[in-house]
């Protein structure tokens, strides 16, 4: 157990799991940490039946210091039980720190891949686990890649994907080239014990765009993810593919995407993620998207092929709040809720909360349909612990809003405390592409400390069709706006539940259902399971 020794450790260890259930901002169907810190997920996957979620984990407070790695295992990806802490520092290369990694499969033994930290080195290093996946041996080959590439001047280098190819492992390690942008280190091995290094995957460049822009590729980057989207197994060839020195010999049913989480000098920006192919040794880009619209809210995400094939995404939460709110609170930090991840007719990633979630749902209420004009409070319908699911059809030209959270009477236009989600269809030569979707923060709460940030990107509405998925859970808010996620966290100080409908324009509310959610942690939890 780690001692008091951090300068920002000062909440006794013994009092931060009951000032963390006592926060009324602390989500309740999301999962948290027992207390103290939380940040990246790791090792996701499904063993045996058995959904695992490990995690960045620090019990000596809420501040990032000497990580463990947290353990929670589910059935259903909904119902989380804590287990005992899966990796923690020791004498050797992870002296200071189990960064992150993934979880695989080595011929039926668990193995995790992660990155130990000492002083300033990340490295590569193995653990292989019980069959249960509840205890940790780490290899006595640790760290199991001794130095980042020789003479390649980097800004960073961690993070894993590791993933089987053929005959033998393949891993990449996140990191960036100084003056040239991101990257991902491409490896090869027989046994996750010696490595070949390979070269770049591929190189990104940092001096495309604008520092400030929500696309920003950064300069290094982190939590590196490589999968095939819409079927087929990576590195297999895909029917469609161009034949060499051909054209496309059909439409593409698939594609290769590249995760990643932007970074510079000590800042985590957002996530983003390329489309193209994995062939060989290298990965040709096509498009660069963001993956979430909430940038920085959902970082370092983490995905991997369930049981049935699905493709599932968890992400990591960060705070709005200062670092000695979150310090005084006892807690920081959470996990999304897992997203089914799909391409959609563009051949981008559409995403949704995992059917599963519906099991929570509680005292339905159904509205519509009919025409919105003006604003309205719902009779019947409000909560911080909601799940609403919305159809609707815009005109070009008009705004939706749904505020959320909201205090005051009724009849207050501008209540004190609430927060906006708009969707709206600007007027112009792109008709309805020019759809956004936008979270409005901005009277959201009265702590004048936070991050209430506007965040906000592109929504396609086919023929004015919204589909609008939102999931508030105190704190945490998901938003889903055909298949787009926009992720935030948000601090009300009056304990507002209110939520109001409104309209700009011609806008047709075809449907709306509504459920209070029920929380899945119940009785206080273990800082050490």
């Amino acid at each position: 157990m780690t001692e008091l020794t951090h300068p920002l450790a000062t909440v006794p260890q013994d009092e931060l799991v009951g000032r963390a259930e006592e926060d009324p901002h602390r989500p309740r169907f999301h999962f948290v940490s027992p207390a103290g810190w939380l940040n990246d997920p790791n090792g996701v996957s499904q063993w045996n039946g058995t959904y695992h979620l490990f995690y960045q984990y620090n019990p000596e407070g809420a501040f990032h210091h000497r990580i463990l790695w947290g353990h929670a295992t589910s059935p259903d990806l909904v119902n989380w039980t804590d287990e005992p802490v899966a990796l923690e520092p020791s004498e050797g290369p992870d002296a200071d720190g189990c960064w992150s990694g993934v979880l695989v499969n080595d011929a039926g033994t668990p193995t995790l891949v992660y990155s130990g930290r000492l002083g300033a080195s990340e490295l590569p290093c193995v653990a292989v686990g019980s069959p249960d996946l509840l205890s940790w041996t780490k290899a006595p080959e640790n760290p199991v890649i001794p130095a980042p590439p020789a003479g390649v001047d980097i800004t960073a280098y961690r993070d894993h994907c590791v993933w089987r190819e053929g005959a033998r492992w393949r891993q990449l390690v996140g990191s960036g080239i100084r003056g040239r942008g991101g990257t991902a280190f491409l490896y090869e091995s027989s046994d996750l014990r010696r490595w070949d290094y390979i070269g770049p995957l591929f190189i990104g460049d940092a001096a495309s765009g604008d520092p400030a822009d929500a696309d920003w590729q950064g300069t290094m980057w982190e939590c590196v993810d490589l999968f095939r989207a819409g079927g087929g197994v990576l590195g297999d060839p895909v029917p469609g593919d161009p034949v060499p020195g051909g054209e496309s010999t059909g439409p593409e049913a698939s594609t290769d995407v590249l995760v990643f989480s932007a970074w510079h000098d000590g800042d985590t920006r957002h996530p983003l993620y390329w489309t193209g192919r994995y062939a060989g040794d290298s990965y040709t880009p096509r498009d660069l998207h963001r993956l979430d619209y909430g940038g920085r809210y959902f970082y370092a995400p983490q995905s991997f092929a369930d049981e049935s094939g699905r493709r599932i995404m968890f992400g990591w939460l960060q705070e709005g709040r200062t670092d000695a709110a979150m310090v005084e609170a006892g807690w920081s930090g959470v996990m999304s809720l897992p997203r089914v991840a799909t391409l959609d007719p563009d051949g981008e990633l559409a995403f949704a909360p995992v059917p599963e979630l519906e099991s929570l749902r509680q005292d339905h209420v159904r509205v519509g349909p009919r025409t919105l004009g003006g604003s309205e409070i719902l009779a019947g319908v409000s909560g911080n612990q909601l799940d609403l699911e919305l159809d609707l059809e815009l005109e070009p030209g008009s705004v939706f809003r749904l505020g959320v959270l909201g205090s005051g009477p009724a009849q207050d236009p501008e209540p004190a405390e609430e927060t906006v989600i708009e969707v709206g269809c600007d007027v112009g030569s792109g008709g309805f592409a020019q759809s956004y979707v936008l979270l409005d923060r901005s009277r959201s709460s009265l702590d004048r400390t936070l991050d209430t940030g506007q965040k906000s990107g592109p929504v396609n509405l086919p023929g004015g069709r919204l589909h609008l998925r939102v999931l508030v859970d105190r704190s945490a808010l998901e938003i889903f706006a055909n298949g787009k996620p926009l992720t935030a966290r948000t601090y009300p100080t009056l304990g507002g539940e209110a939520v109001r409908l409104s309209a700009a324009g011609t806008v047709r509310l075809l449907q709306m259902d509504a459920w209070r959610m029920e929380g899945v942690f119940a009785g206080p939890r273990q800082l050490f399971p």
